[in-house]
């Protein structure tokens, strides 16, 4: 039995799978769990690494509050070639934090027998749209677009697993669900944030992903970014704030958009049900409108408040701590 294998099965029979309602509520207290550490790719200068605190945070958030025994401090790996990859059964990175995704013959090598032994790879904000490629840090801003993995990812995979392609997860995917269920509390938002949240924007608590499956199961996941929502200071607050970008409509704002002037990319996003939505942006990649099937049309609106920020804060770290659940535990 793996090594890998050993650990998961371990790890599954002392995780307790199911969150409560109550999100301050400890994880009961299980004797011998076995410890975890978990690893963090950083490559390059640390000056321009991004959410530094981050994977700490959530790793902390974690170990409080389930039953996983996971070290908060991450192993730094400054490549693939660093053979404690091999003791380290998850692995986050953050796209942006190494600027050449080209992987050397022993990075190859290693990540092979990594993924296939088991091992599972984050790549967050490794997704993003067209009009977001040609500067990775747009894509660690955007909440919407029509995501797919960044080319430089797929090419990077492609010679490691040549058969395999980078599939979106489906809304009922079992990852969105292995410790937290759904949206936090929605209440505390004004009316037309959280209609778009609940219903376009997070349903049912999913996120866009998109995966790499070796031998049946997901061996590295990508997403638009994640942690910006995870990092907390010494103090236990949130460092970063954040706005909602949502879409709505008025009455008469279908015939003044058709003829709208922009300054910025357009392009057209696949929706869920099938349509194509076309997104006109301003200041080269800030969505600004959509033309929706139908001949529809919504405008992009920000929206911020402590409120709303706490909340993407929540829902951030859950994703995240689903995330990793999954992976350790599947």
């Amino acid at each position: 039995m793996s090594r890998f294998l050993l650990t998961c099965l371990m790890l599954l029979a002392s995780l307790s799978l199911r969150a409560g309602d109550d999100e301050d509520r400890p994880a009961p207290v299980v004797p011998d769990r076995p410890e975890v550490r978990i690893a963090q790719l950083m490559s390059g200068r640390a000056v321009m690494r991004r959410y530094a605190d981050a994977l700490p945070s959530l790793l902390k958030h974690v170990r409080e509050k389930t039953t996983l025994n996971v070290v908060p401090e991450p192993v730094v790996l400054s490549s693939f070639e660093d053979d404690r990859l091999f003791e380290c059964p998850f692995i986050y990175a953050n796209f942006a934090d190494r600027e050449d995704w080209t992987f050397s013959a022993l990075e190859k090598s290693n990540l092979k027998k990594y993924l296939e032994r088991g091992g599972f790879l984050y790549v967050d904000g490794g997704i993003n749209a067209e009009f977001l490629r040609e500067n990775s840090e747009l894509g660690q801003h955007h909440s919407f677009a029509d995501w797919d993995a960044d080319p430089r990812l797929k090419e990077a995979f492609s010679g490691i697993f040549p058969e395999q392609t980078f599939r979106p997860l489906k809304r009922s995917d079992a990852i969105y669900r292995s410790f937290y269920q759904g949206l936090p509390d929605a209440s505390l938002l004004p009316d037309t944030v959280r209609d778009f949240v609940v219903n376009e924007k997070w349903p049912d608590g999913t996120y866009s992903m998109v995966a790499l499956y070796v031998d049946g199961r997901i061996a590295v996941l990508a997403s638009p970014i994640v942690a910006m929502g995870w990092g907390k200071n010494s103090l236990g607050g949130w460092r970063t704030t954040i706005r909602f970008r949502i879409r709505e409509g008025t009455e008469g704002l279908s015939d003044s958009l058709r003829t709208a002037a922009y300054d910025g990319a357009r392009f057209e996003a696949t929706r869920e049900d099938g349509g194509k939505d076309v997104i006109y942006c301003q200041d080269e990649a800030m969505p600004a409108w959509a033309e929706e099937p139908g001949g529809h049309w919504r405008v992009f609106r920000y929206y911020g408040s402590r409120e709303i920020s706490d909340y993407a804060h929540i829902f951030y770290t859950r994703l995240g701590t689903n995330i990793l659940v999954y992976a350790l535990t599947h």
